[in-house]
């Protein structure tokens, strides 16, 4: 896996884990990090693990043979 796989894929679960919370406990932590939803941080999060979902979209469909010898 290279760098930006696994940068995207931690971002990814980071995503997850909370919608986990916002659907389970009704808590944003990103928000309660950054204040709200709205802020500029909030925002900046949102759209860093959307398109690091969008990038492990490509780990689907790559080969699943690996570089090494």
């Amino acid at each position: 896996m290279i760098i930006i796989d696994r940068i995207c894929l931690a971002l990814a679960i980071i995503g997850g884990i909370n919608w986990g919370s916002i659907g389970l406990f009704g808590f944003d932590l990103v928000a309660a990090i950054f204040g709200s939803q709205d802020a500029l941080g909030s925002r900046i999060v949102f759209v860093a693990v959307g398109l690091a979902a969008l990038w492990c979209l490509t780990l689907l469909f790559r080969s699943r043979t690996s570089d090494r010898g």
